[in-house]
């Protein structure tokens, strides 16, 4: 990760890591058996028989109690169309509630969908218990309930809770809300789109944020909203049986943003770090990364693709058992890298809530070695549209100034002339900067006159590559203009012009070469060009 901030140093503006989308299961662990089931009946609740209509009573009571909860407080309960996004449909309830500033259930969906429950059958011979029947763990539809909720610590976040036995619940959060809520508690300025944050006005405090996401603040939010919302036990029965919930980690997204400060550079990164993905992304390579070894017996997924999404933006993944690290650049405004992971066991980790911490740690290990593999593949030249900016017109007041054109031999001339005589050093007047022109390349007063030497001088200031002095008409290139003129005079002359046969083959003679640092930089340079002209010519 040091080389990828030491590469990009002078582009990013801040970086940060935190939990993106995390799914957590809920269990009653003392109602997943069918024998613990029957002694919660039996011993706990006084049903000496188990039978169908008694697990169906639980359910009924259950769905009336939240039928009566949306009811008394005019929350929204709809069945969730097929094939309709959930988030699309609660969104404007969402928006009322933050407009109003208001935290608790705004919306209610119902689904049919798999989930764990148990079945009742009688035995196939007669025994001496009359009330013995036989309780199955199976798998079957039922209606499950997404209550979406604004928390004032975890922000929107969405609790699934089954209707029949044993009640798993679900939660869906989103570590962004989480720093969003924290970084408004704290005062802290910011600016968030979809699920970034593009700017704020302190990144270590944004950091700091994240990382407060701990076991102990899920668990009290999660049994608040568990025991408020999820289904009923009377107390009598709370003492009698431990009904407390185990929280295990199912699905865990961790993300390094890289926030940039100008939206050129970060399509060029992601097509780069596209096309060096798919080619250098090796086994080997792919296994490093996720910190593991490469063994025969490794089940799962281990390949790169290169996938378009919905909405429209590509994404790079590299996958590696059941988990996988993408990377997708979005609004031209940052560069996301995400470690997704459907089974902690694929890490050596345990699901339990209390891990979290240990999650974080390896999962930014992750990506940091992603990020340190990207770094040292891009560490190579870039496209940088620099001709094409030049060639463009530039507003001036009420004028508009022409670009400046890669074949344009006047521009050509002056930008020789200004990096062969030390112009950087010695100021330039104009009258003295014409009379130089003419003499070095041979032109006549009526082939190139004063007024078209202010003409290219002009377009030269516009662009920022030449500075007058305040209070004579003397001109000096800027910083900018030295760079742009040894790019454009080197271009034209060691690649262009030779490879077009090109007219312009100036040469300055070497006894009036002036022996400044400019001109020996200039001439390694020009080696240094030759040599790949050579080396394409070869190929």
């Amino acid at each position: 990760m040091e080389a990828f901030i030491k590469l990009y140093t002078s582009l990013l503006v801040f970086i940060y890591h935190c939990f993106d989308r995390v799914m957590i299961h809920g269990y009653l662990s003392l109602l997943s058996r069918p024998e613990n089931v029957v002694y919660f009946f039996r011993k706990v609740v006084g049903i000496p028989c188990i039978t169908k209509e008694v697990l169906m009573q639980r359910t009924r009571i259950y769905q009336h109690w939240v039928e009566a909860y949306a009811s008394n407080r005019g929350i929204p309960i709809e069945w969730a169309e097929k094939n309709a996004r959930k988030e699309e449909i609660v969104a404007p309830a969402l928006r009322q509630m933050e407009r109003r500033n208001r935290y608790g259930v705004y919306f209610i969906l119902k689904s049919m969908e798999q989930g764990s429950t148990f079945r009742c059958s009688s035995p196939r011979f007669a025994t001496s218990d009359p009330n013995y029947t036989i309780l199955r763990k199976t798998r079957s539809r039922f209606t499950h309930y997404y209550f979406y909720i604004r928390d004032a610590v975890l922000g929107p976040m969405v609790l699934r809770v089954g209707t029949f036995l044993p009640f798993q619940t679900t939660y869906y959060i989103n570590g962004h809300h989480f720093v969003e809520a924290e970084l408004t508690r704290r005062g802290i300025p910011f600016r968030k789109k979809d699920n970034a944050f593009l700017a704020v006005a302190n990144p270590q405090g944004l950091q700091q944020a994240a990382d407060r996401l701990t076991p102990e603040v899920l668990k009290d939010r999660f049994d608040y909203w568990t025991f408020h919302l999820g289904p009923k036990f009377s107390s009598r029965e709370r003492k009698m049986m431990n009904l407390h919930r185990f929280y295990a980690l199912c699905q865990v997204e961790y993300c390094l943003n890289v926030i940039f400060r100008k939206a050129y550079p970060i399509h060029k990164l992601f097509e780069r770090s596209c096309e060096l993905g798919l080619l250098d992304l090796t086994a080997d390579k792919i296994s490093q990364i996720f910190g593991q070894r490469l063994t025969r017996r490794l089940q799962g997924n281990l390949h790169t693709l290169l996938q378009r999404i919905d909405q429209g933006h590509h994404v790079l993944r590299a996958y590696f058992k059941r988990a996988f690290i993408k990377q997708y650049e979005k609004y031209q405004t940052f560069l996301r890298l995400e470690v997704c992971s459907n089974d902690l066991k694929d890490f050596f980790l345990r699901k339990g809530i209390e891990h979290l911490p240990e999650v974080r740690t390896i999962l930014s290990a992750v990506t940091d070695r992603f990020a340190a593999f990207q770094a040292q593949a891009l560490q190579v030249h870039v496209d940088f549209p620099l001709f094409q900016r030049l060639a463009l017109p530039i507003v001036c007041g009420h004028s508009k100034i022409p670009g400046i054109k890669i074949h344009d031999t006047r521009q050509l001339r002056l930008m020789e002339l200004f990096l062969h005589s030390g112009a950087s050093v010695s100021p330039w007047r104009i009258h003295d900067l014409h009379q130089t022109l003419l003499e070095r390349f041979g032109l006549s007063s009526k082939a190139y006159t004063l007024n078209q030497l202010r003409y290219d001088l002009r377009k030269m200031k516009a662009h920022g590559l030449i500075q007058r002095d305040t209070q004579h008409y003397r001109y000096r290139l800027t910083e900018k203009g030295i760079k742009v003129c040894l790019l454009f005079v080197l271009f034209h002359k060691r690649v262009c012009g030779p490879l077009a046969n090109s007219l312009f083959h100036y040469q300055p003679a070497p006894i009036k070469q002036p022996k400044t640092k400019i001109e020996a930089a200039y001439q390694a340079a020009d080696r240094a060009v030759q040599h790949v002209v050579e080396l394409l010519k070869a190929a």
